[in-house]
């Protein structure tokens, strides 16, 4: 008997291979099965500072002060002349949607709403503090549904070129924050690190050497010790054995991991904040396309107390506290050097999107199953009140959400607002999950000014 590629993949998908291979076996099945299967992916874009309208809506659109933004407004993008940011993606116009008027104020306000930007809860931070997760976020809350030997990639760049971990912008759960790998050579040697040469193989080959040893260890102790000590110790090994299994399951995928690791070069070590993230988006790209995820987080001087990070590598040397506060540098005003700050992260998301375009998956690319969505953690502005939280969503979570839109909403309090809490379940709901809210809801919003549920408007 014969059997065929799909069957073989079917086959696999039910036995321990499953396990083993995660997104990419979703990959394989989804070119042996045409369009049948579509594999989800979410890339989350968060850059710190704040993101005024202005700088994402198509300069056709003419928006009337806050509260004579009464209606909902839900018209096609795909002709619209875009401003400057957003000039890089113009050729996916027909996969961007832009969404104003979604309010935030659960999560605080001010330089940066930390775990709040993705959460939609108060993480109960301030200057300098990121306070802690009250809850899931939502690239997260994805990770887990999707699955992947990495269910959340946290990747990130700071004003400080030695910064290896952060914590402040993604958690698992109610006082589990998520780390944010800020040195690209490090992420490097976390996803690649199997199949790099040098010392990035040798501390991967040692990281599997230590965890067998305490795995060992552990579980000589535990024969040892009493009931109450032995259900301690039990969750210790726990956390271990997921972490020695996802080691043996990076030797599992080797062959497509060297296929599909970036090149390391000289951006991987540079002092130069635009390098090191052109090296994030690089790693980024390579974990979703080599089958390690389905969700990647990517935050720019995001988060307290990094949001004052300097763009020097564009010819700005000036913090964008500064910037923040209206200065001006060498000739250039607040918003001229914010709008080629965000270009330039356009710019980023443009190869991200060639890269995911140019590998084919079922009867298209990786790229029709992928949704980006651009944020700031500091909603609207420098000092943000949370009134109106902007977005940028590229992609329609493989058919499962309307793209090429201008999609606003009455303002704050008034009948038929909604908060970023159903956006991010308009996500889960794309995804397979349909929970009836993600996050907590603004308790200063009554009757028709507020909802559970997904944004009809988006989701199909």
């Amino acid at each position: 008997m014969t059997l065929s590629r799909r069957n073989v993949l079917k086959g696999m998908a039910v036995g321990t291979s499953s396990m083993l291979f995660g997104p990419l076996l979703k990959q394989m099945e989804a070119q042996a099965a045409g369009s049948a299967i579509r594999p989800q992916r979410f890339v989350f874009v968060l850059e710190g500072n704040g993101l005024p309208w202005q700088q994402i809506t198509p300069v056709g659109i003419k928006r009337g002060k806050e509260h004579e933004r009464t209606q909902v407004v839900n018209e096609s993008i795909v002709d619209q002349e875009l401003p400057p940011a957003l000039q890089p993606i113009k050729a996916f116009q027909d996969r961007l949607t832009v969404v104003n008027g979604l309010s935030g104020k659960i999560a605080g306000g001010g330089h940066s709403n930390d775990f709040g930007a993705l959460g939609c809860y108060s993480s109960g931070g301030g200057v300098g503090n990121s306070g802690a997760p009250a809850g899931e976020t939502i690239d997260v809350a994805l990770g887990k549904k999707l699955g992947g030997i990495f269910p959340h990639v946290g990747l990130g760049m700071t004003g400080r070129p030695e910064q290896n971990v952060i914590y402040n912008c993604s958690a698992w759960a109610k006082g589990k924050p998520m780390p944010t790998t800020c040195h690209p050579q490090a992420a490097y040697s976390n996803l690649f690190g199997s199949v790099a040469g040098g010392s990035a193989k040798a501390e991967f080959q040692a990281k599997s050497n230590v965890l067998d040893f305490l795995l060992d260890d552990i579980k000589r102790l535990r024969q040892q010790v009493g009931g109450p000590e032995q259900a301690k110790l039990d969750s210790h090994l726990e956390a271990y054995e997921a972490m020695r299994d996802r080691q043996s399951r990076l030797n599992e995928i080797e062959n497509t991991l060297r296929e599909k690791a970036p090149v390391t070069s000289d951006k991987y070590t540079s002092a130069v904040e635009t390098d090191r993230l052109d090296a994030q988006f690089d790693i980024g790209a390579a974990a979703l396309i080599g089958g390690l995820t389905n969700v990647v987080t990517l935050a720019s001087g995001a988060g307290n107390p990094y949001f004052g990070v300097k763009f020097t590598g564009l010819g700005i040397d000036f913090g964008k506290h500064g910037i923040g506060h209206g200065g001006s540098y060498n000739g250039m005003t607040a918003f001229e050097m914010s709008t080629k700050i965000r270009a330039f992260h356009f710019e980023l998301i443009a190869r991200l999107m060639k890269k995911l375009d140019a590998v084919p998956e079922g009867n298209g690319t990786m790229l029709d199953n992928t949704t980006i969505v651009y944020l700031s953690d500091a909603a609207e502005g420098h000092h943000s009140r949370c009134w109106e939280w902007p977005f940028v969503v590229l992609g329609n979570a493989g058919g499962r959400m309307h793209m090429g839109r201008y999609v606003e909403y009455p303002y704050w309090g008034i009948d038929g607002h909604r908060e970023i809490g159903n956006l991010y379940t308009t996500f889960l709901h794309a995804a397979g999950e349909h929970r009836e809210y993600f996050g907590i809801h603004d308790p200063m919003l009554k009757g028709k000014a507020t909802g559970d549920g997904p944004l009809g408007e988006l989701i199909v």
